[in-house]
């Protein structure tokens, strides 16, 4: 089930903002483009209840929200309390309505997995969102609460962050669940937001967080090394009932946000290797609600997104982007005016023209050698965390 709605194609988050660009309605229009939506597939979205909001968030921060929506600005008292009205989260029309929004999609998600069915919210995904305070353009923290949503119904939930930031919101929301973990594979704190904690060692009073930095530029050859043996350690640790799967695109290069260089297939392979790893429903589908979260370049966003629409449903995607999909990308205003010149002579060398990003659903692949440091970053998880340790596998090449 595709669960959206028609308030993402309105303007948010106002202007030079990094998520002031299509993301949710460019996804479903280019999944439209391949035919690939059939009516009984496509869910609206609801928005979250107060009462649904305040699983995770404090009444005062609820409505903090609610009230400067109302009075169309946000006061000095709730800006400082509350770390919104500024550039990082900004004041903007339907400010609490839009991201209540988005929440209440990945709870109907994960309502959709307890009725037998695997849901996608694209809207979804903003996992830094803390009790009282917006925090890294994240008002509500929708996948926190999904996942409280699945443990309302005593089921074990191992929650998998594949965004290039640490899901910090998310890991603090699930501390105290000794039945809910966490496995987040992030860019290094030391240059990447939240700029703190995601370490190896930070695993949480019930050993419940498993957390794998990653070192700038890690490439697809090095993610897979990586992921082929904490995965199956984080599986046969938690044994869960259900996942909830955090999809956000900024490891893609060429994100502006993120640091990795990966690839679109190899975004994709780890969707792909998640689910067929899945807890299955008794007629086979696997339980997993998945939602988006960070991606700040449109084209590549849209086309991961319809990539992990393809792999959820079912259908096979042709790597051609079909005619229509061509336009619709091609429409979009996105430059090489978002990188800085360093940047954009990087993206030059590692070969993804932007005319490929119009025409084709997958990039030129970005293998490489393996680090060191990435083997000895694998082993310092396995080795501290009381969880993993002595089950940690040796790295397989297979994929999903």
């Amino acid at each position: 089930m595709l669960i959206a709605a028609s308030r993402y194609r309105r303007h948010s988050y106002g202007n030079n903002h990094p998520l002031d660009i299509p993301r949710v309605s460019l996804t479903v229009d280019l999944i439209r483009a391949y035919a690939a939506l059939d009516p009984d597939e496509y869910l609206p979205s609801r928005r979250a209840t107060v009462a649904e909001l305040e699983w995770f968030h404090t009444r005062d921060y609820v409505s903090a929200m609610q009230r400067c929506e109302a009075l169309g600005k946000v006061t000095d008292r709730y800006r400082h309390r509350h770390n919104i009205g500024n550039l990082e989260n900004p004041w903007f029309h339907d400010f609490f309505s839009t991201p209540a929004t988005a929440t209440g999609g990945s709870i109907q998600a994960a309502e959709q997995v307890l009725a037998g069915r695997a849901a996608f919210s694209p809207a979804g995904g903003m996992h830094h969102a803390m009790p009282d305070r917006a925090q890294g353009f994240c008002f509500f923290n929708d996948t926190a609460l999904a996942v409280m949503r699945l443990r309302r119904e005593g089921l074990r939930v191992l929650y998998v962050d594949i965004d290039a930031h640490h899901g910090d919101g998310v890991e603090a929301a699930l501390r105290d669940d000794a039945e809910a973990f966490t496995l987040s594979l992030h860019m290094d704190a030391e240059y990447a937001y939240p700029f703190a904690g995601g370490r190896s060692e930070d695993c949480g009073p019930h050993a419940n967080a498993f957390n794998l930095p990653l070192p700038r530029g890690t490439n697809d050859s090095e993610y897979r090394h990586a992921f082929n043996r904490v995965w199956p350690a984080a599986l046969d640790a938690v044994r869960p009932d259900v996942l909830v799967l955090q999809a956000g695109t900024d490891p893609i290069m060429p994100d502006p946000l993120g640091k990795f260089r990966l690839s679109t297939q190899l975004f994709l392979e780890i969707v792909a290797r998640v689910l067929a790893d899945a807890p299955r429903q008794a007629n086979g589908t696997p339980r997993v609600a998945v939602t988006g979260g960070g991606g700040y370049h449109p084209l590549v966003l849209a086309r991961a997104w319809t990539g992990v629409w393809g792999l959820l449903s079912g259908r096979t995607l042709s790597e051609e982007i079909p005619p229509a999909g061509q336009e619709l990308l091609a429409a979009v205003e996105w430059g090489a005016d978002e990188y800085d010149d360093d940047e954009e002579e990087e993206l030059e060398r590692a070969g993804t023209p932007y005319r490929e990003l119009l025409t084709h659903r997958i990039d030129r692949p970005h293998e490489g050698e393996i680090r060191a440091q990435i083997d000895a970053r694998v082993d310092t998880l396995l080795d501290a965390h009381p969880r993993l340790r002595r089950r940690g596998v040796a790295a397989s090449g297979g994929t999903a």
